[in-house]
């Protein structure tokens, strides 16, 4: 018989589980950050004490290995207090006429809709730096963002 027709079991044509990207560079946090991560690895580990099946809890672990790994890694950072823009600033900006309030976070700990933001998000790599009263350059234009204040 040929090999194409074999067929060991029905796993081998399921989709691979692979492990959770972990953004790239350095791992900063805020203090909140740091309480988020601890909260969620605490309701992971419950969530492993309770899983029903060996399937529920692969998935649980790898997520468990993600967070685990964020933790480890954690830097926290404070935020800058000379009057630029840092990570963990609060910052007001007008762009295309609107003015945003936003914080700059860690990865894990972004929620655009929220107002924070990733401190790798292009957004906040052109915020970083600048000053009240400054203009900064933003996608392609060079006086696109007006900050307007820094916390």
């Amino acid at each position: 018989m040929s090999v194409a027709f074999r067929r060991e079991n029905d796993d081998e044509h399921l989709e691979p589980r692979f492990e959770l990207p972990i953004p790239a560079g350095p791992n900063l946090i805020t203090p909140r950050g740091r309480t988020l991560i601890e909260e969620r690895i605490a309701a992971l580990e419950t969530a492993l004490a309770q899983a029903a099946d060996e399937d529920a809890a692969k998935a649980v672990k790898r997520d468990l290995r993600y967070w685990t790994t964020r933790r480890a890694t954690a830097i926290e950072t404070a935020p800058r207090d000379d009057g630029a823009i840092g990570f963990g600033n609060r910052v007001t900006f007008r762009l295309a006429g609107k003015e945003r309030t936003v914080t700059l976070v860690g990865d894990d700990e972004a929620n655009p809709a929220a107002g924070l933001i990733a401190f790798s998000a292009p957004l906040a790599r052109a915020l970083m730096g600048a000053e009240a009263g400054e203009t900064v350059a933003f996608n392609g234009r060079e006086d696109a963002i007006e900050v307007l204040g820094v916390e």
